[in-house]
This record gives C-alpha cells, structure tokens and sequence, in this order.
C-alpha cells in the first residue's frame, strides 16, 4: 500500500493492534481476527536480542501477514544497523517503518531511505531519550512514536509520565506545521487511552490489552473505541 493510501489521522484516533501479545503459532488468524474490527493497521515489533532483551518477527513473518491482511503492516523495528534491512522489509510488505534514534546516527538519512521506498517513515524514542531529540527530523518522520514502557516485552504498565513526551512533540509538531502522526506504544489499555489522547496522540498501540481481551481481539478493539467514545474523543 502505497503511501499515499494511507488513512491520515485527522479525522479520527487511529488504533494499532500489537502482534506482540498475539499467539505466535496462530499469526496469520491474528490478522485475519482484526479484519472489521475497527483497527485501521497493524503493529509489528522486530526485536533482535541485542537493542532490546527479547527475539520476535522477521522478514517471513512480514511476508505471511501480507498474504493475510489487507490491512496496513506497521513494522517497528527495535534493531541494531536497522539501515541494513530497511529495503528486505520494504520488499516483504511493510507499508511503514519505524525505527529508534537510539541507534541511528545519521537518522535523518534513514528516514529518507525508508520514503524512498515507498513506506511511511517512523522514528521512535525510547523512556530515557528526551523528546527534543526528534525536534530536527520531524518534517522527515510520517509518524514519531514514544515508547510509554522500556521496550522488549508485552504486558508492562504504561509510564505515565512519558505522556509529558507527546505533549511536547505535539507542541513541536504544532509549531513546526506538520503534519507527523504521534503514535504511543505501552502498556495503552481502556484507562488510559483518554490521557494519551489528550496528550496528544494519534495513534495507540496495543497489544494485551487486544489480543487478551476476554472479547477477543475485536472486543479488545472496541473496549477501546468505547473508552475514547464515553469520553468524546472520536
């Protein structure tokens, strides 16, 4: 899906179900389960042991889930020398990329690259990073993502104060004229889906809170939207 087909965020609150909290062995149902849910695109977390404490996707994961979903693939790469694979990715059918500040030295660059196949450009920032550290590569980012837990497992707690960052990447946003997705990813779940909201974001990733809702993930979709709902933010 090309870039220009992607649904901006203006008009509503996007939610970006996690793969993360899904049964491994059953990945493709996963993505065939949020067909009509309500989510708009679906977050891929690739881990590689070394920038994050756990091992996850790959390219033929990528690859299964373009032959299953005609939904957005979201890939958040939490990898060293992500410049390395950016273009197997692109290739495997992730329609965005994401990756981290913290390990890209010349990140303007690579996000540059990641346009220039034809994906949605993403940089992330994780609990220790300030949010200033994004101010210079806004206008080449389709989407900054602040990680609202430490990065590498599922199930964690949201940081509340990491709410503070989209406040201030929202603020930058803003004064820049941009228009740059804010997505938050961690713990996101019905309590506090409303503060990250106000905060100022766009987009919400969640992965428990989807795939180990008692509902099913179209039930952990719509506990969501219910929760944004009850509270007037669409």
């Amino acid at each position: 899906m090309p870039r220009s087909t992607w649904k901006p965020c203006r008009d509503a609150i996007r939610i970006a179900p996690s793969l993360l909290a899904a049964d491994f062995g059953q990945i493709a149902k996963a993505a065939h389960d949020l067909e009509g849910s309500g989510a708009e695109r679906i977050h891929i977390d690739v881990m590689d042991g070394v920038f994050v404490p756990n091992f996850t996707f790959g390219t033929d994961t990528v690859r299964v889930l373009r032959r299953a979903t005609s939904l957005p693939l979201e890939v958040h790469l939490m990898i060293v020398n992500p410049d390395a694979h950016l273009g197997t990715f692109a290739t495997a059918g992730a329609d965005a990329i994401t990756v981290h500040y913290e390990v890209c030295p010349n990140l303007h660059r690579t996000l540059s690259t990641i346009r220039g196949l034809d994906c949605r450009s993403g940089a992330a920032i994780n609990p220790s990073t300030p949010a200033s550290m994004l101010d210079d590569v806004l206008e080449s980012c389709d989407l900054a993502l602040v990680m609202t837990i430490d990065p590498g497992f599922g199930g964690q707690s949201l940081i509340p104060r990491m709410l503070h960052k989209v406040e201030s990447i929202r603020r930058e946003v803003s004064r820049q004229g941009l228009d740059t997705e804010i997505e938050v990813d961690g713990g996101v779940d019905a309590t506090n889906a409303k503060a990250c909201v106000d905060a100022g974001a766009d987009v919400l990733v969640a992965g428990t809170a989807v795939f180990r809702h008692q509902g099913g993930p179209q039930g952990g979709v719509a506990a969501l939207r219910q929760a944004l709902t009850e509270t007037g933010v669409q």
